[in-house]
């Protein structure tokens, strides 16, 4: 007799009208400038018996880049930054969940910006309740938090500042707020 418990395996994808990819970056050593990408997609494998076992893939049109001013955001798709010509999207793809608390993970997984793959780990909140909308279909959402250095991923441009110090910090701050729906 067979007594393994079986799972309830799903799949959510990202709905890119209800999900935002920020980043923080530090601007002349004095403020911190955000940006968001506007064009996101992918899917979430969920394991709803354990969580452990699920995955997550995500992908960011590198030329969505919107800081709020035209001619910086040309200067970020131009090959000084991201070189959206040769570089389109950025990705992530989970190689390990991990349950911290009852709503915390850390998502261990590879980030590919620039043409470069190296590990990263977000820190999650969620995912949430799953929620039927209006129209009957279910969702759930997700915040997500991480923190990389941008010379790692061959982002290296920056000017010296005649005070002393750079134009462009090193540390990203990168945040996720992302909403899946039920396949």
């Amino acid at each position: 007799m067979n007594t393994a418990a079986t799972t309830e395996k799903s799949t959510w994808n990202i709905d890119p009208a209800h999900s935002v990819a920020e980043f923080k970056v530090r601007h002349m050593m004095i403020s911190n400038v955000k940006g968001r990408f506007t064009t996101i997609s992918g899917s979430l494998h969920l394991d709803e018996a354990k969580i452990e076992n699920s995955t997550i893939e995500a992908s960011i049109e590198a030329a969505s880049i919107a800081t709020g001013d035209t001619q910086r955001d040309a200067h970020l798709k131009s090959p000084d930054f991201f070189d959206v010509e040769n570089f389109p999207a950025l990705s992530f793809k989970s190689t390990a969940v991990r349950r911290l608390s009852a709503d915390e993970l850390k998502v261990d997984g590879d980030l590919t910006i620039h043409g470069v793959t190296l590990p990263a780990t977000f820190t999650v909140e969620g995912p949430t309740a799953a929620a039927k909308d209006p129209w009957g279909n279910l969702r759930v959402g997700i915040s997500a938090t991480t923190k990389i250095n941008r010379k790692d991923f061959g982002l290296t441009w920056n000017a010296a500042l005649e005070t002393g110090g750079i134009l462009v910090g090193e540390e990203i701050n990168i945040s996720l707020e992302v909403q899946f729906i039920k396949a």
